[in-house]
């Protein structure tokens, strides 16, 4: 892969957890839906390397300091390697004529790593289960994931226009 092509694949993968932070400020003003604290990443990230993986309830722990520059840091940097697996999974020819309907069934995929990883792991069990709304919990990971996608393909058009 030449540099150019990881280039783009930075872009794209940054344009869609633009497109996903977007949607999720937009659901808190439209519906008072609240958005994931990224600093509970950082803070699960940076306690994993002390022997702390699962938690009875991450938002309970402790403060890390650095948690939310590494929250943030690696919300981004998942968006980009998300999008890196996706083009090496459709190939390159997907970069020059970007196609909706498989980076849409990507991103569904992809919301089962939150569900079966992440959520346990933060305390609310498999795919939000101990949460008190979970359903509810579970659509908004959903839609979430699905706006990445839509925020990958439309970053990938953007790219196809330069």
């Amino acid at each position: 892969m030449n540099q150019e092509i990881f280039f783009y694949i930075l872009l794209i993968g940054i344009g869609a957890t633009v497109a996903m932070d977007l949607y999720a400020i937009l659901i808190k003003k439209l519906f008072a839906v609240p958005s994931l604290n990224y600093a509970l990443l950082g803070r699960w990230l940076l306690l994993m390397p002390r022997g702390q993986l699962v938690h009875q309830n991450i938002a309970a722990t402790h403060y890390v300091k650095g948690e939310v520059f590494v929250g943030w840091s690696a919300h981004y940097a998942i968006g980009v390697i998300f999008a890196f697996i996706f083009i090496n999974i459709t190939g390159l020819s997907w970069l020059s004529a970007p196609e909706l309907l498989p980076i849409l069934l990507f991103s569904f995929l992809s919301v089962s790593l939150p569900f079966f990883i992440m959520q346990p792991c933060f305390g609310m069990g498999f795919a939000a289960s101990r949460l008190p709304s979970a359903n509810r919990a579970r659509l908004k990971s959903i839609c979430t994931h699905l706006v990445f996608g839509l925020g990958v393909y439309a970053s990938a058009l953007l790219v196809n226009l330069f």
